[in-house]
């Protein structure tokens, strides 16, 4: 027994801890385990742990001094650096190791990534998983082995075993660099080890150690292993790890200069040997799992594989050899001889799925598809409209192949249009109704024609074999948009064709058809359903015009009727699809109008081939726009660089003026009389000429660098009275750019500086809509050489033509147009401001070629608060009594419950129906009569078509003909003020007449006079016909000349008339002939180039015919029936006389380009058209007799008195006429009951 330990001072205390008794009971029960231990030395060392960069060194040292030892060469520097690179690597790898395997712990509960879905298929709409693939893997080998083939690779057939139920952890490996097909086989075919990949062993494994199996992907037959030392052998199995386990897939750290270190040759080889026994341990673990997976009832099942395809061939085969498989032996595999019995069936695309495809939208979104029947055939499982049944084939679809040559394209890629083709088609293919918008360039109108002709559409045999139907508001534009897509691709005239009013290229053979809008609706009269199209494009449609107003709203109950036809599976039924395409963005009246469309159709922008525009207003808007827009051409043209210039004016009359002021200054021969007087001047300095011989104005200019202006003579200049907008505008930031300096223009005035002189002349062309064809295209050419291009348009030029090489736009802001006053009909050409959609339109003109400026003669405050957004359409400011006449000839009675895109002013349609029952067409209770079918087959205004229905009396047929192929097409003859630039193009008889002038102004003037006595002398001729007493007789007479001279341009210069209004008049005498020829068979026409004026008594008729067309278009001489003014005066001529109209409070005047102006004023006359200038006028005029009144208008206009005997016993009655009652003649009261 040793001493007693010695107790230290104070022990008790000292065993003491601070805190609660629950401390110091665990310090007891640690004191009293350590009473059964051994006394701890308190003098005992304390070890610090080392930190991490010191185990590290540790390593390094450690196994540095290994290699070292294994090595008896001697060490030199290289030799050292790379055994540090060799042993930095040598780390690093098992780092990775252990990294691994705490990753494969960490995550081993994790649900397998099988379902997840490869990143490859997003966008595609392929949804597939790497499940659906080993499903699609394993159905190809399910098929091979019924066919009796097992695989491809036939090397090492016959190598496999049977893995049993019971096989011990130690089993065998057959071959490790075996085909992957065999390792995917199901669990009814023998499943031999498949070798597991080096990678493999540091990944995930089971809780009880093992390793996970893994989930073998089906790779390439081509692709060869990476081993070739691979053989069939059988080796132990090790639970050793390499250290160089991660080296084949280690690619970041390899290198060849590194691993060529002699002395671990030895380490590498045992690091392969390692390698090969991890491959074949994880093979026996993988083949462990497979066999456990046929142990049968003593392990659960598993969930098996879809394997619905090897079932269905099992049960053909059993079937086949005529026995009934028993439950046990159900699931066996079959034999191959038994497979190899019968040919499996065709494969389906998806084994166990669902037959709908399921659709995907761009990385991998939900595809929404609208509710349209389009979409159901297309994507739907096919179905028969009438019976519901499957069909066993799809729709069939053609689509066309066009090649076109290389130039063409080339320029059509460049349209923007051509790239959003996918979307405009995908549109049109799932929806009956779409709206493209694209600013005009954009190349729509000739670029989705083609798309869907390439789609199959308009082609017999496809599912849309109609035609391709194109509506434009202008004949020009059909007739060269259908010439131009038929050079695109490359296709004759019979295929793609045009139909205007007066020609026609249609054939049977046609499948893109180009015509005006009037065209189309004339075929809805004949055809409501429109069987021959099967898609309509509106073009234009951003123009409101009123019959593509009328066109959509009809087209909108075709569609229904069409798709309503279709649907019910009648034969020969095809839906109906519409495009309506706008160059602006006003589609809310189409797309939002849920009366016209009750689903919105779609809306596809198109971006616009567009430069950047910058646009310059004026600081102060002024009233004489024509004056302000010479001298912004003037600046642009001299102070900027070249581009050509777009002018926007109101009229003919303004283009005219303004083309003859540019070209007195920078016309070419205007720039070479100027070089030659600056040429003289010069030499009158050097030669001493004296200077008086110059005249006036060429000594007060001088150039802009030889005048001293003092600060104090500037005079800043004041508002001018006539600024328009002078409480709009208000004070703007003057824009250095916009060429608006006022101040300086007078100042430079005043000095005499010409700081506006080019010596760059001007190429000036005018373009309106009455300048005959041959000269507007004239805008087209390119201008000669040196010269500035300068077009000065009319509002034709915003959307309907694109004029290249236009750099800058002059806008003056107003526009000229026609409008109706529905009370009293009057109709009145006002020049008013554009709409801001116009104003974007004038200033895009400049952004085609490159970036522009467009120069606004008005300012930013006056837009901005002045400017509608968009113009009113036409059917608010036209009569429509013609549309409302073709709807009811179309059966549509109730016109207030038609779908207009506008809906017009009902008391519009009120004026409307009033007048076709004054005419006969319509009856008291507003339905259409015999008449009015009849005059429903014209394509004219229902006043014209009255004349023509009755006018076979007599023989009149061909003047009727006439005279309403000239008031449609308008007054052809050249007004007084159109003499002033025909004289300035003098003839050769006119050269001689004036050959003895020398002064240039003197001729001028004298040719101008003998231009005015020349068209009056031709007036008189032609208004002698009828005795002086129409305007309408002295254009039937100028047409009867026309005809007789067989036309020409020489004719029309001579008789002062339009060419073109000629040839339109022409050719609509041809196409009312036609009309009449097929609708009533036996007439005769009278279309006959000689034709003879009429007779005295056809002149007569002519005169209530017109009586009859205008019957409410009545005028009275004031003093006839005013009781208060004084009877019986004689006026020499009309000049000045007031006349009162039906309908019309104000009093209204002849005008003076009429016939009857210069002559007594009749009585009673009836007029065409009311015009408000300064007075009201009215034009077109023709005398009547009052009796005729009394007869053509007792059924609508005229109210009788009560019969009262004359002197002779007669009895009469007296007529009153119209809502005010004028009084008429009596007449015999026999004659009123009639």
């Amino acid at each position: 027994m040793g001493p007693v330990p010695r107790e230290r001072y104070n022990a008790k205390a000292r065993q003491a801890t601070a805190g609660g008794s629950k401390k110091r009971r665990k310090v007891k029960q640690t004191t009293l385990v350590g009473d059964n231990a051994q006394d701890a030395d308190p003098n005992a060392l304390f070890h610090t742990p080392k930190t991490k960069e010191e185990k590290e060194l540790d390593r390094k040292e450690k196994l540095r001094q290994e290699l070292t030892a294994q090595s008896e060469s001697k060490w030199t520097s290289k030799r050292k650096k790379r055994l540090e690179k060799y042993i930095d690597k040598k780390l690093k790898k098992e780092e990775r190791v252990t990294l691994f395997e705490k990753l494969s712990q960490s995550q081993a509960q994790l649900p397998s990534s099988i379902h997840l879905q490869s990143s490859s298929t997003l966008g595609t709409g392929k949804s597939i998983t790497h499940q659906d693939l080993l499903d699609r893997q394993e159905n190809k080998e399910i098929r091979r082995a019924i066919e009796g083939r097992s695989g491809k690779r036939k090397r090492h057939e016959g190598l496999y075993g049977i893995i049993e139920a019971d096989a011990d952890e130690d089993s065998t490996e057959d071959e490790k660099g075996s085909s992957i097909e065999a390792g995917e086989m199901a669990e009814h075919s023998p499943k031999p080890p498949a070798a597991q990949s080096v990678v493999g062993s540091a990944l995930a494994r089971n809780p009880d150690g093992t390793v996970i199996a893994p989930k073998l992907r089906a790779r390439s037959q081509s692709k060869k292993t990476a081993f070739a030392s691979w053989k069939t052998k059988t080796k132990k199995a090790t639970a050793v790890e390499s250290d160089t386990s991660f080296d084949s897939s280690d690619s970041a750290y390899d290198s060849t200069d590194d691993d060529e270190w002699t002395g671990i040759n030895h380490q590498k080889d045992n690091a392969d040997d390692d390698s090969e026994e991890d491959e074949e341990d994880a093979g026996e673990e993988q083949s462990e799992e497979d066999s456990d997976c046929l142990e049968g009832e003593n392990t659960p099942p598993k969930p098996e594989k879809s394997l619905g395809f090897k079932d269905w061939a099992t049960k053909q085969l059993n079937a086949a050899k005529g026995y009934d498989p028993s439950p046990s032996t159900q699931n066996s595999p079959p034999s191959a001889s038994n497979m190899a019995a019968k040919p499996p069936p065709a494969k389906k695309q998806k084994i166990g799925g669902s037959n709908t495809l399921e659709m995907r939208g761009p990385l991998g979104e939900d595809l929404k598809l609208p509710s349209t029947s389009f979409a159901q055939q297309l994507y739907n499982t096919p179905t028969s409209p009438a019976t519901g049944n499957k069909k066993a084939s799809g729709f069939s679809r053609r689509f066309i192949s066009v090649s076109r040559p290389d130039e063409v394209q080339e320029s059509r890629l460049m349209l923007p249009v051509v790239a959003e083709e996918q979307p405009i088609m995908e549109a049109v293919l799932l929806n009956p109704v779409v709206v493209v918008c694209g600013e005009t360039g954009s190349g729509k109108t000739t670029q989705i024609p083609q798309f869907l002709y390439e789609a199959g559409f308009g082609s017999p045999g496809s599912e849309n074999p109609g035609m391709i139907g194109i509506t434009q508001p202008r004949r020009v534009a059909a007739m060269s948009m259908a010439s131009r897509v038929a050079q695109e691709l490359l296709l004759t005239s019979s295929k793609v064709s045009y139909q205007i009013r007066y020609d026609a290229t249609v054939s049977p053979t046609t499948s893109i058809k180009f015509m005006t809008d009037g065209v189309l609706l004339r075929e809805l009269a004949t055809d409501f359903l429109l069987t021959k199209y099967s898609v309509i494009i509106i073009d234009e449609a951003h123009e409101r015009s009123m019959n593509t107003d009328i066109l959509i709203g009809v087209l909108s109950r075709v569609l229904k009727l069409r798709e309503e036809l279709w649907k019910e599976g009648k034969e020969g039924a095809k839906p109906l699809r519409v495009i309506i395409m706008s160059a602006t963005l006003r589609v809310s009246d189409f797309a939002s109008n849920t009366t016209l469309f009750s689903t919105p159709p779609p809306v596809i922008n198109v971006a616009a081939r567009q430069h950047p525009v910058t646009v310059h207003f004026n600081r102060r808007t002024v009233s004489d726009y024509v004056t302000e827009a010479i001298k912004k051409t003037t600046k642009i043209h001299t102070r900027l660089p070249p581009g050509g210039i777009l002018i926007f004016l109101t009229g003919q009359n303004e283009i005219q003026g303004v083309c003859r002021k540019l070209e007195v200054r920078f016309g070419f021969k205007a720039i070479e009389e100027r070089k030659r007087q600056r040429a003289a001047r010069s030499a009158s300095r050097i030669f001493g000429v004296d200077n008086d011989t110059l005249t006036e104005p060429n000594l007060r200019r001088i150039g802009a660098a030889q005048a001293d202006v003092e600060a104090e003579d500037i005079d800043l200049g004041e508002k001018q009275a006539d600024d328009v907008a002078f409480d709009v505008d208000g004070d703007e930031e003057e824009d250095p750019d916009a060429l608006d300096s006022d101040e300086e223009g007078i100042l430079n005035e005043e000095l005499g500086i010409d700081v506006d002189e080019s010596e760059t002349p001007m190429h000036v062309v005018p373009l309106y809509s009455l300048l005959p064809s041959d000269k507007q295209m004239l805008v087209f050419q390119p201008p000669p050489h040196g010269h500035r291009l300068v077009v000065i348009a009319t509002n034709v030029a915003e959307t309907s033509l694109t004029i290249p090489n236009i750099r800058y736009v002059v806008d003056c802001g107003r526009a000229k147009e026609r409008r109706y006053d529905a009370t009293n009909g009057i109709q009145t050409f006002q020049v008013a401001w554009i709409s801001k959609a116009s104003a974007a339109q004038r200033a895009g003109r400049a952004g085609r070629t490159g970036p522009g400026h467009c120069y606004r003669l008005y300012s930013s405050a006056l837009f901005e608060h002045h400017f509608d957004q968009f113009s009113k359409p036409e059917i608010l400011r036209m009569p429509i009594e013609g549309i409302v006449l073709q709807m009811k000839g179309m059966h549509i009675d109730a016109v207030v419950n038609f779908p207009f895109p506008t809906p017009p002013n009902r008391i519009n349609l009120q004026k409307a129906e009033k007048v076709l029952q004054y005419l006969g067409a319509l009856n008291k209770i507003g339905q259409i009569t015999e008449l009015g079918k009849t005059m429903s087959f014209f394509p004219l205004s229902p006043r014209f078509s009255r004349m023509l229905v009755s006018g076979q009396q007599h023989k009149c047929l061909p003047y009727v003909i006439a005279i309403v192929s000239a008031l449609s097409v308008g007054d052809p003859f050249l007004h007084e003020e159109a003499l002033i630039s025909s004289a300035e193009s003098e003839g050769e008889d006119e050269a001689e007449e004036l050959r003895h002038l020398t002064s240039a102004s003197a001729r001028a003037k004298e040719a101008l006079r003998l231009r005015r006595k020349q068209f009056f002398a031709s007036q008189h001729t032609h208004s002698s016909l009828g005795g002086f007493t129409s305007d309408i007789f002295r254009i039937l007479s100028v047409v009867g000349a026309y005809e007789y001279a067989g036309g020409g341009t020489q004719f029309c210069a001579s008789h002062f008339v339009r060419s073109k209004a000629m040839e339109e008049i022409h050719k609509l005498r041809a196409q009312i002939s036609h009309i009449f020829q097929t609708n009533f068979p036996g007439t005769d026409a009278g279309f006959v180039p000689n034709l003879n004026p009429p007779s005295n008594l056809q002149i007569k008729v002519l005169r209530q015919l017109l009586t009859a067309a205008f019957i409410d278009q009545v005028a009275v001489r004031r003093d006839r029936i005013d009781k208060s003014a004084a009877s019986g005066v004689q006026y020499a001529s009309a000049q000045g006389v007031a006349y009162k109209a039906l309908g019309i409070t104000e009093d209204v005047f002849i005008h003076p380009s009429s016939v009857l102006f210069k002559i007594s004023p009749p009585e009673y006359l009836i007029f065409n058209e009311v015009v408000r200038t300064s007075q009201i006028w009215i034009k077109g005029l023709t005398v009547i007799n009052p009796v005729w009144l009394s007869s053509l208008g007792k059924s609508s206009l005229c109210t009788f008195s009560k019969p009262t005997k004359n002197s002779a016993g007669v009895p009469m009655v007296i007529p009153h006429f119209g809502p005010d009652g004028w009084e008429l003649p009596p007449i015999d009261a026999e004659m009123s009951s009639k």
